[in-house]
């Protein structure tokens, strides 16, 4: 094509396996909701991510069902305290919270606190 100018063979060759590497380390998680949520989903009742951690998570929520967000996050951008994070039935807290770096295949639960009690 004329003005199209062809990349060098090893060019290529960089892009293909940068391209393959990615692809490798690209991971999958399952959010699992609570039926309190599942009317912000448009009645989904699991979700898949890539996010590489709890932050992405929250933005790709943000990002893909707005109405969820706004009941798990507060007017700051922070999940909101009565959230509870868990990671194949491991409080997320106690796996390195925000830090925690999500696995392929990883099962993360959003659940909601409950308060309340007999008068």
């Amino acid at each position: 094509m004329p003005g199209c100018r062809r990349l060098p063979r090893t060019s290529v060759g960089r892009l293909r396996r940068a391209a393959q590497v990615a692809k490798e380390h690209a991971i999958s998680i399952k959010i699992i909701l609570p039926t309190a949520f599942v009317r912000h989903t448009e009645g989904q009742k699991q979700l898949t991510s890539d996010a590489a951690n709890l932050p992405a998570l929250i933005a790709d929520i943000d990002h893909n069902f707005p109405a969820l967000s706004t009941q798990i996050k507060d007017e700051s951008g922070k999940l909101r305290r009565f959230i509870n994070i868990y990671v194949n039935d491991e409080d997320i807290r106690f796996l390195g919270g925000d830090m925690y770096a999500f696995q392929d295949g990883d099962e993360v639960m959003l659940i909601p606190s409950i308060a309340g009690g007999l008068e």
